[in-house]
Parts: C-alpha cells; structure tokens; sequence
C-alpha cells in the first residue's frame, strides 16, 4: 500500500471538527437534547473531540458515549459461532434523545446501518443524525451523512485513512493506493 497523498493535517481535522460541532449545535436549535455516540474505533475520540468544542460553543457538556457495531454487521464474515462483541458505552438513555453518530468515514453505508440498528437496540431516539469527517462516496445503501468534514472523490483501488493520536501516533488524513 503507498501514500498518495495527504488529504487534512492536524489543523484541517480540528477545523472541520469545530465546523461539524457548530452544525450540530445549529441544526438541533442548541444541544440540550443532543447525546455524541462514536462509532468504534475511530469514531469515539473524533466524538470526544466535537463534544469538547460544543463544550466550548455552547457551554454545556454533551453526553458522549460508544457503541460497538461487530455483532449487526452484514457485510463480515463471522469469525466463530458465537462472535464477540464488545461492550457498548452509553451512560445515559438514547429515548427521545437527538442521537449524533460519529464515523471517521462514510464508504459503502454498511457501518452507518450497522450503527444505527445498534442505537435501535438501545432504545428509541427522537432522531439519528451522522457526522463524518471524511466522505469519501461509493454508496451500497441509501446513508448520507448530516454533518461531513471533507468531501474526497476516490476510487475502489484507494483507502481513507485517518490517523489518531490514540491508535497511530499522528493526526491526519491520507489516501492511500491498494492497488500496489
């Protein structure tokens, strides 16, 4: 696999995540009703991050949470009979609440589907929003994202990769070429 480029720096990620903080916040009239649920594994620190600047835009703390998708994917093979999955982490009710689920990208829609039965497993939301930082086309299901940091044109033959400080030492945004 080779770099073809780097699509965001550091800085570009944290201004896309303050624009997609400041949406949510303007779509949903405030965030009082809002709850942040990242989707395993890159999604949750990128739901940290937005529930830090809304934290500082709207001077309230947003309840932030994860779920984990494994077990409601159609699209992986399962590994054994019995699969496992790990624990979903939402300290607070999804009722009526406006659920904002947050990817580092959108590809093909199955994790979006995934994601969302996830949320239905836990109760019934007001509504289900999706932010993600990189769309990157390519769509297999009828998902589009709410709030969307960078729009890349790609082909099947390249990746999107995110790096995060947690999982890869650096930040920042490649394409990459498979087809090598």
């Amino acid at each position: 696999m080779k770099t073809k480029a780097q699509l965001m720096d550091e800085a570009a990620m944290n201004r896309a995540l303050m624009r997609i903080s400041h949406e949510i916040a303007e779509k949903n009239k405030g965030v009082e009703n809002v709850v942040l649920v990242g989707i395993r594994r890159r999604g949750e620190p990128i739901a940290r991050q937005i529930r830090s600047n809304i934290e500082k835009i709207e001077g309230v703390c947003v309840p932030c949470g994860s779920i984990d998708i494994g077990y409601y994917r159609d699209d992986l093979r399962p590994l054994s009979d019995a699969p496992q999955v790990r624990r979903t982490e939402l300290p607070f009710t999804v009722e009526e609440k406006d659920v904002v689920l947050i990817d580092d990208v959108l590809y093909t829609g199955r994790t979006a589907r995934a994601a969302i039965e996830a949320v239905f497993s836990c109760g019934r939301p007001r509504s289900i929003q999706f932010a993600v930082l990189v769309d990157r086309g390519h769509r297999e299901l009828p998902i589009r994202a709410d709030f969307v940091g960078k729009n890349v044109p790609t082909s099947h033959s390249e990746l999107v990769e995110v790096r995060l400080p947690e999982y890869d030492g650096e930040t920042g945004v490649w394409l990459m070429d498979l087809s090598e």
